[in-house]
């Protein structure tokens, strides 16, 4: 008989059928949309040993009569944790698709690369979709119904909804790109992470010894505040303190094991989610720090050409709200720091962003006034030949009708005005900076090989 859940019991073993129905109870009012039977749907799979719900991993026990059962206090734990996550609906951030098609994972029950995972459900959908579309247009209900009910139905990634709060966005007929909320991604990456470290620890276990714990050690375990390893060995990520500074990207990206040193820091910028990739300055080639996907992504401009930015609203955080922290990841960079001023695609858009802000046209909106169109801007030359170097700054999709160009600013006159901006804005990273700390630079900009860790995220 199964062993009935009692509110605010601290331990025991409980079916996994009842820790769904747990799990369901428990995350009703969370702002991250939950899925129903989080513990016993793909990618969930008892018998790897655990499951992940939010970002905490509950290990699973396999009883005499062969039912697998979680410690009560884990599923109660990962509930408070994910109802304590705030989540902005309108901050997002894009998952894909991007360059090159989605790998098959090694392993379909776990969550490692999440992003392939969701790209992957999301491709199947639509080429489901087109043939049926092609093939059976008059099927009561529409394709989408049908192919949700064949072959699209979404499998949960850690006990998350994901396919609730997907956003869809659409240039054309043919490109679209997918886009979860900020604070999703980071669980999610946080939950990689932490499945990651749980995989390696026990195979390490594995290695050292052939007997397994017995059932009740792997209890104990589990009814441990500590997820990162099931025999508690491998450490939490540790905060980033300047350990890579002025290295090259092109050499360090080289050495053996620096993935998994990466792996070992805390984000450097948000400093709360583990670090996935190592950023670097794709001008000077030098790194800057480790950061999450999350942090990874909210540089990237919502379109690039070669010389071409459209300035998207998350650019607020980076020159407004969150100004001082990207600052100093940005300068963590010797040549930046040295010349103060920003890689160009930065500097653009902070031309664009602030330089320009009062040239921007307004309307009338219900609520008073609302800025016109979509802020883009663009160059001409390159940053190493500054004086033929020019920035443009225009507005399209105006909806009045027009296009028009708000101002032409040098790339020398740019770098002055974000020089006196960075003075009063973060005089702490102003302070650091400055033609006198040039010692040591390249005469040339060294080469870069291609970043791919993040899987064509890592832009600058």
């Amino acid at each position: 008989m199964p062993e009935r859940v009692v509110p605010g019991r601290t331990g025991g073993l409980i079916p996994l059928g009842v820790a769904d129905a747990l799990w369901a109870g428990l995350t009703t009012d969370s702002a991250v949309p939950t899925a129903s039977a989080a513990l016993t749907r793909s990618p969930a799979d008892a018998r790897a040993g655990y499951v992940v719900l939010g970002g905490r991993v509950v290990a699973t026990v396999k009883a005499s009569d062969g039912q697998w059962s979680v410690a009560e206090v884990e599923v109660r734990r990962a509930a408070a944790e994910l109802n304590a996550v705030e989540m902005d609906r309108q901050d997002l951030v894009r998952i894909g698709p991007f360059r090159g098609a989605p790998k098959k994972e090694c392993d379909e029950g776990t969550l490692t690369r999440w992003r392939q995972r969701v790209s992957r459900e999301l491709i199947t959908r639509e080429l489901i979709t087109r043939e049926l579309i092609t093939r059976e247009p008059q099927e009561p209900g529409g394709p989408g119904r049908a192919a949700r009910r064949d072959g699209g139905r979404a499998s949960h990634l850690a006990g998350i909804d994901w396919q609730r709060i997907l956003v869809e966005r659409a240039r054309d007929r043919t490109a679209r790109t997918w886009w979860l909320p900020r604070a999703v991604v980071r669980l999610l990456d946080a939950a990689e992470h932490t499945e990651t470290q749980w995989l390696h620890a026990a195979r390490t276990r594995q290695g050292n010894t052939a007997v397994p714990d017995p059932p009740h050690r792997q209890a104990r375990a589990a009814d441990s505040r500590r997820t990162t390893g099931p025999d508690g060995s491998t450490a939490p990520p540790r905060p980033y303190n300047g350990e890579m500074d002025g290295q090259l990207y092109s050499v360090l990206s080289r050495k053996p094991g620096t993935s998994r040193k990466v792996a070992g820091w805390t984000c450097a910028v948000c400093r709360t989610a583990p670090a996935a990739v190592l950023d670097h300055c794709h001008e000077h080639g030098y790194v800057r720090a480790p950061v999450c996907q999350s942090c990874n992504t909210q540089e990237r401009p919502d379109h690039l050409y070669s010389n071409d930015i459209r300035v998207a609203n998350h650019y607020t955080r980076l020159f407004d709200t969150h100004a001082a922290d990207w600052l100093r990841h940005w300068h963590r960079c010797p040549g930046c720091r040295a010349r103060t001023t920003l890689p160009l695609p930065h500097l653009a858009a902070w031309t664009a962003h602030i330089a320009c802000r009062s040239l921007r046209p307004t309307h009338r909106a219900p609520r008073g006034r609302t800025p016109c169109g979509v802020l883009r801007v663009s160059w001409t030359g390159s940053q190493n030949a500054p004086r033929s170097c020019l920035l443009t700054v225009a507005v399209d999709c105006c909806p009045s009708g027009e296009h028009r160009v708000l101002a032409q600013v040098p790339y020398r006159e740019a770098a002055r005005q974000f020089g006196a901006w960075l003075a009063e804005t973060a005089p702490a990273v102003a302070a650091a900076a400055g033609p006198d700390r040039l010692d040591g630079l390249p005469t040339r900009f060294r080469p870069v090989i291609a970043d791919t860790n993040g899987e064509g995220l890592a832009l600058f």
